[in-house]
């Protein structure tokens, strides 16, 4: 063999090499996570999903998917690792590729970014484009995107029919030349609802906004109303009692659940079975109603326990 096709020959070993390790880097399915011990979560701090505060010189992950998922770690033998994302960033940390909803479609990058871990959990709504990027898990939280605005507004809540087509309709109709905020990216994306067709004027954060500071907008006057979602809007409820309203909804009913790679069909099976176990056990409800006791006045039926 000549020097020349010795040095050819090394440079197509060293390529090669490089190709697999950079493909053993990010294919990891259940049994690569069992192998490196860790189980990594991704969340954005939202609502009582995820929640994080300072306790001494460390910060404490808290909320309902963060308990959900460190019990799943746990259920695994795996240590938990939490990464903190933003809605702008998250399925970006996933599937290390760039994915957004822009004009109604969804716009796929081709850079690639690297995979940072393993999950999405963090109360994340599916919707249909994000399904055309990862594969969700068995659905385990109701919702749906409702208007909301301050109590002062002279916005009337709708009186429900019964049919939800017609009460979507009844809102749409009372927005026209209101004040809407909406975010882009998340399930308050207004292009998931056709609502510039309303000739409401929707407004769009200048700065970056995160969802659990839309009611604080409004009632900063940055805006009359803002779409919400249920679990969002229970808390807001709450937390802000006499000072907002419901008008009513601008969405049908939705679903939450966790998200997972495509390539990562065993961990997502995992967690089904961890999922319908606890529920079964009647543990999830107890978990459910530590972050929103109030969900089981308006979806008793989602919480039933079922034993099959």
């Amino acid at each position: 063999m000549t020097l020349t096709k010795y040095k050819y020959l090394c440079s197509l070993i060293a390529l090669l090499l490089i190709c697999f390790y950079s493909s053993v880097s990010t294919a990891r399915d259940l049994e690569q996570i069992k192998a490196d011990g860790v189980l990594r979560h991704i969340g954005v701090p939202y609502a009582n999903f995820i929640t994080l505060y300072t306790e001494g010189d460390r910060t404490v992950v808290g909320g309902l998917d963060a308990e959900l998922m460190q019990g799943f770690a746990k259920h695994l033998g795996l240590e938990y690792e939490f990464i903190t994302a933003s809605w702008s960033n998250a399925f970006t940390l996933l599937t290390g590729k760039n994915a957004s909803y822009i004009n109604n479609q969804l716009q796929r990058g081709h850079i690639d970014h690297g995979i940072e871990g393993d999950v999405i959990a963090n109360g994340a709504t599916i919707l249909p484009w994000r399904s055309e990027v990862v594969d969700f898990s068995f659905d385990y939280f109701p919702s749906a995107v409702w208007l909301v605005a301050k109590a002062e507004s002279d916005l009337i809540p709708i009186i429900p029919t019964g049919i939800i087509k017609q009460d979507i309709i009844a809102v749409k109709k009372l927005i026209k030349d209101h004040d809407v905020l909406a975010m882009k990216q998340t399930c308050l994306d207004p292009d998931l609802y056709n609502l510039y067709d309303t000739e409401a004027n929707i407004i769009l954060p200048i700065t970056d906004l995160k969802l659990n500071e839309m009611i604080p907008a409004i009632l900063n006057n940055d805006a009359e109303s803002t779409l919400l979602d249920v679990p969002d809007t229970l808390i807001a409820l709450q937390k802000w009692p006499g000072e907002i309203k419901v008008i009513g909804p601008v969405s049908y009913d939705q679903r939450m659940a966790v998200a997972f790679r495509k390539d990562s069909p065993q961990l997502r099976e995992a967690f089904n079975q961890y999922l319908q176990k606890m529920k079964r056990s009647g543990e999830y409800n107890q978990l459910v109603k530590k972050y929103y006791p109030s969900v089981f006045n308006f979806y008793p039926d989602f919480f039933k326990i079922k034993n099959q």
